[in-house]
């Protein structure tokens, strides 16, 4: 029942000094209650008078609100069917791009496939001279294998003991001598090197501290490729010191005399 005219009224009162709670506590508890009563009451219905529109207001927008989330689930169902459309549109359109993708994927490695072929072939037309002489070259080596091993083993059996000159001497002027001489076929020129070992395994040996020049190198031969243990005449300690390094492995024991 306060409206704006009551409180109009209280005005004056509260504007006097001793309107407070302080006085009114002075002069009777009571008093010092109704005093602060009135007071809050002013204030309540200034808060009140601001509050109720805002209310109404409220409750007003409280309905707009209602109604445009009844108008956004509606509209919320509809994105809902469009999108499982498009999802489902969109599932196709990605298994026909797969299918494309695999179609050109496929067809890229037949091409590849086409063209490395035509280059084989292509390739081999030109071989055809090459591997005609290679198979006379390989049936000629395999008529000249006896006496090439023979002369290996020649050399691994009798040359270690000998310079380079003395072993070039058994080989050329006596060996293949006699082999002429009994009408056994070998290659002329043979390499013992090359057909005795492999370049990796040289260069290995290299490391290990073997020197590289063919005298060197044969040595390692022997000591590797003999069936017999080699005694090696090595003043310069060449030998010993490839030969620690090659075992140091194996465990190799050195007893120094």
């Amino acid at each position: 029942t306060i409206n704006e005219e009551t409180v109009e009224l209280l005005q004056p009162y509260f504007n006097m000094e001793d309107y407070t709670l302080e006085y009114g506590k002075k002069v009777c508890g009571n008093v010092a209650g109704l005093l602060s009563w009135t007071q809050a009451m002013a204030v309540f219905y200034g808060v009140n008078r601001d509050v109720l529109p805002l209310k109404a207001n409220l409750a007003k927008q409280e309905g707009h609100l209602k109604i445009a989330n009844a108008e956004l689930a509606k509209a919320q169902e509809a994105l809902d069917e469009k999108q499982a459309e498009l999802d489902k549109v969109q599932a196709n359109f990605d298994a026909a791009m797969k299918e494309k993708m695999d179609l050109l994927n496929d067809a890229e490695t037949c091409r590849r496939k086409m063209q490395a072929a035509s280059a084989l072939i292509e390739g081999l037309s030109g071989e055809k001279l090459r591997w005609t002489q290679q198979r006379k070259e390989f049936k000629s080596q395999i008529n000249r294998l006896v006496g090439d091993v023979l002369l290996c083993t020649g050399f691994l059996s009798y040359c270690g003991p000998f310079n380079q000159n003395f072993r070039k001497l058994l080989l050329k002027d006596l060996w293949e001598a006699e082999m002429r001489a009994h009408k056994i076929p070998f290659s002329e020129n043979l390499n013992l090197i090359s057909m005795l070992v492999d370049p990796p395994t040289i260069s290995e040996w290299n490391l290990q501290g073997l020197p590289g020049d063919d005298f060197s190198i044969q040595n390692g031969i022997i000591v590797t490729k003999a069936t017999r243990y080699p005694l090696l005449v090595d003043p310069q300690t060449q030998g010993k010191t490839w030969i620690k390094k090659k075992e140091q492995d194996n465990e190799l024991q050195v007893n120094s005399i």
